[in-house]
């Protein structure tokens, strides 16, 4: 994993750019070097009477000595600055004044040194013991020390220390600026991972819808189609109304998956000329259990404890697991008949789906179907609303759901159980369906 980059370390620009050099940076590479040669030619120029004349030839050697390693600063600052230390401490044995004029090459080089070492204690040590040695190589030879001495001793070993404090800002900004940069870009790449998750999420929450729309509607047609078959020729009665119920089923399969559709298709403008109604929960648990007994499946629902009402994802959850449930039965169960159970008690609502497991005693069932991903939704959907679900065959026979959903805060039991009254008023959903 990627860190922000430390203070204490930044990469040259050079470095950064490989081995290659632009042709600007080589433009300003030979500026930086004629410009230290000339103002250490420059300093050649002062005499220790405060007067000018013309550089000696020492003035050019010595500059040209020291400003000819100042291109290998940023691969070996620490050799540079000392060849250049070591040059302007040679300036007074030539008979030149040791000013910071003469050692212009050497503050260049303090300033790369500090950029581009290795740690800042490091990089202060050395531009520290480069002013210490260019303190003491100030000190006139002979004669009296004069305030115009006085003056130059300080400033010399001074100048370089100011080169380090400059060059430690510019690496501590150039430092701010890549954290920043770093900053930004693990951003950006946060957000597409972020924009990934989302729509990923919203896949697998379409196909659930999808699929437990799809699988339930067309499991309750193929039975109804299968019971019309069987009795085609000895019960014709008992065809017709297969039919009619199989032309019933159809119809409000095909109303659902438009609805769906609609709902997927909406923009967030809320005018799309879809209505939309209320999201199925346990109130129209009545509906579903006529819709399997029209298929013929005899189901027989249990509840237990006082209701509480559910905030709507845990009443879709609990809705959607009896009806996979009993759509899983009505395809792959040998028997034809299911016990629904909801127990409010336990601080949680728990819900069970549990076939017979007897011999059929219609039209065959539709157990030669390959397994889907219907366990596998609900399993998701149970885990999304801080729940869990459970699924295996029972010792006895048959296949048992069990699902444990979290419940509301108390605050909301009063209402839950006056609307667990009026789904019984309305539904009945005590007894055999």
């Amino acid at each position: 994993m990627n860190r922000f980059p430390k203070l204490g370390r930044v990469l040259p620009t050079s470095d950064l750019a490989g081995t290659a050099v632009s042709r600007p940076g080589r433009r300003r590479e030979g500026a930086v070097v004629a410009a230290a040669f000339v103002i250490c030619l420059l300093g050649g120029t002062v005499r220790v009477e405060d007067a000018l004349s013309a550089p000696p030839l020492a003035a050019y050697l010595l500059a040209l000595a020291s400003a000819a390693v100042l291109p290998a600063r940023h691969r070996r600052p620490l050799a540079v600055l000392a060849a250049t230390t070591a040059a302007g401490l040679v300036a007074q044995p030539l008979g030149l004044v040791l000013s910071p004029l003469v050692i212009a090459p050497a503050l260049v080089a303090a300033y790369a040194c500090t950029l581009n070492v290795p740690g800042e204690r490091r990089a202060a040590g050395a531009v520290t013991l480069a002013g210490v040695a260019l303190l003491a190589g100030s000190v006139p030879l002979a004669g009296d020390l004069s305030w115009q001495d006085a003056s130059r001793i300080g400033s010399v070993p001074a100048a370089p220390l100011v080169a380090g404090l400059v060059g430690h800002a510019a690496r501590t900004r150039r430092a701010y600026l890549a954290a920043v940069e770093e900053r930004a870009r693990r951003a950006e790449e946060s957000r597409e991972l972020e924009a990934r998750r989302r729509v990923a999420e919203e896949r697998v929450r379409i196909a659930r819808e999808l699929h437990d729309l799809v699988a339930h509607q067309i499991t309750l047609a193929n039975a109804q189609a299968t019971v019309a078959a069987h009795f085609v020729d000895s019960r014709p009665e008992q065809t017709r109304v297969s039919l009619r119920e199989l032309v019933e089923t159809t119809g409000q399969a095909l109303d659902e998956l438009r609805a769906t559709v609609g709902l997927l298709r909406q923009t967030g403008d809320g005018d799309t000329g879809v209505p939309e109604g209320p999201a199925p929960g346990l109130a129209r648990l009545p509906d579903l259990l006529e819709s399997f007994r029209r298929a013929g499946l005899e189901v027989v629902v249990r509840e237990t404890g006082r209701a509480r009402a559910l905030p709507p994802g845990v009443d879709l959850t609990a809705y959607r697991i009896v009806q996979e449930a009993l759509t899983n039965v009505t395809k792959h169960a040998s028997g034809r008949g299911a016990r629904v159970g909801l127990d409010w008690g336990g601080g949680r609502l728990t819900v069970t789906v549990a076939d017979d497991g007897g011999a059929p005693s219609g039209p065959p069932a539709l157990s030669d179907r390959p397994p889907g991903y219907g366990l596998i939704g609900l399993r998701e959907r149970a885990a999304a609303v801080g729940g869990e679900l459970t699924a295996a065959p029972r010792k006895e026979g048959g296949f048992l759901v069990t699902a444990h959903l979290p419940f509301p805060p108390a605050r909301d039991a009063a209402a839950a159980g006056e609307e667990g009254r009026t789904r019984r008023a309305d539904g009945g959903t005590e007894g055999t369906t």
